[in-house]
């Protein structure tokens, strides 16, 4: 699994993210990442991406974010 996705799941157990997130609250709850991996990382994996990434979160009507089980 990715380390980025180990850090935001830390984060939602922490309570540090909600279960439903922009990027810019990930960006604010795993610090230290490249400027660009919050804006990317999120859509290239989110499920039905079109390069068929491995998919580990949902991206949500409103265009925030959940973890995937």
């Amino acid at each position: 699994m990715s380390r980025f996705v180990d850090d935001i799941r830390r984060a939602r157990a922490a309570g540090r993210l909600a279960d439903r997130f922009p990027p810019n609250d990930v960006r604010r709850a795993c610090p230290g990442w490249a400027d660009h991996t919050y804006g990317v990382f999120l859509p290239k994996h989110r499920q039905g991406n079109p390069g068929g990434y491995t998919a580990y979160v949902l991206q949500n009507p409103d265009g925030t974010y959940s973890l995937l089980a």
